[in-house]
């Protein structure tokens, strides 16, 4: 029995030395102590041996069998620390080398257009002020002089929720709210989406924005109101800009105008973009009316003020020469990553 477990030993450490990996090396391990592997047969054999011998022989074969497993967790702990050096050699990172950088997002067009706005009426002492986009009927038309069978308050332009209320048409809303809580002197302008019944085009859409700006206080003319939007226009589109005001009527202005400015596109000569017209209309503005002055707590006759609203992104389509109003809705990030 010593001598079969002495050779047992001596073919295992032949073994190992012929092994190329734990595949071998677990199918050596289950000839050896599977379930019919040499030292487990030896073990089933013990109950044929004299009681007087088993004792001595049961602790060789443990002691055999100890020094096996022994040998074979050796190699097996030899051959994991090879295959972790192989996989670390082949899987090395150069520290030195310069890291993948991040894609860096983009401020949309609109984004940059009214942070441009909004800085250079701070510059001229205006201040920001805020209105609900969900508006009741008070806010968005009786306050501004508009009565009840006024086409702008038709289906067709405004779109309408249950229980009185509306998607804001203009951010005129709040003007009206600025005067209840703040009385004269007042400069703000108030940026915001508006939304309205439009057809979808290259420069028309149900949700857009625009920057509301009033001045209220003693004195106010017509020639304040044309010398602010001028300075305006140059500063922001380029000193050659050209513009002209057009009689216009609005119900919360007396007396009302648009203003236009030449077509960046085709410089005046007449595109798609401009109509063939060679302006673009840029926004809508006028004195205060008097009733809207009433409205807001304000008295008409010690008072008088202009107001205007801007299209946003006609702003930014003669900023940046973009020629369809769609694409800044499109979020494509080809367009985009142009800003």
């Amino acid at each position: 029995m010593k001598e079969k477990l002495e050779q047992i030993l001596t073919s295992v450490r032949d073994s190992l030395e012929h092994i190329n990996g734990l595949a071998e090396l677990e199918e050596l391990r289950l000839g050896l102590m599977g379930k019919k592997g040499q030292l487990t047969q030896i073990l089933k054999g013990l109950g044929t041996i004299k009681p007087e011998e088993r004792p001595a022989i049961g602790q060789l074969v443990n002691e055999t069998r100890q020094t096996i497993e022994e040998m074979l967790n050796r190699a097996k702990k030899s051959f994991l620390m090879n295959e972790q050096n192989a996989r670390l050699a082949s899987e090395k990172l150069d520290v030195t080398m310069p890291g993948k950088r991040r894609a860096v997002g983009h401020r949309h067009p609109m984004t940059i257009v009214i942070n441009e706005l909004t800085a250079m009426f701070l510059g001229m002492g205006y201040e920001i002020a805020e209105g609900p986009e969900v508006e009741n009927d008070y806010y968005n038309f009786e306050a501004l002089n508009i009565p009840v069978n006024h086409p702008a308050r038709d289906e067709q332009d405004t779109f309408y929720i249950d229980g009185g209320f509306v998607l804001r048409t203009a951010t005129s809303s709040v003007q009206v709210r600025t005067m209840e809580c703040k009385k004269p002197p007042i400069k703000i302008i108030a940026p915001g989406a508006v939304y309205r019944s439009d057809q979808v085009d290259a420069t028309h859409s149900p949700v857009f924005h625009q920057i509301e700006g009033m001045v209220v206080d003693h004195g106010i003319t017509m020639g304040d109101l044309k010398g602010t939007l001028e300075l305006f226009a140059r500063e922001l589109l380029g000193g050659s800009t050209k513009v002209r005001f057009r009689p216009h009527y609005f119900p919360f202005t007396e007396p009302s105008a648009e203003m236009d400015v030449s077509c960046f596109a085709c410089g005046g000569k007449g595109c798609r973009v401009c109509k063939d017209s060679g302006w673009i209309e840029l926004l809508g503005c006028g004195m205060v009316h008097p009733r809207v002055l009433e409205m807001g707590g304000i008295d008409p006759v010690e008072y008088s003020g202009f107001a205007f609203g801007i299209g946003l992104e006609r702003i930014a389509m003669q900023r940046f020469g973009i020629s369809d109003m769609r694409l800044m809705f499109e979020n494509d990030v080809r367009f985009l990553k142009q800003f």
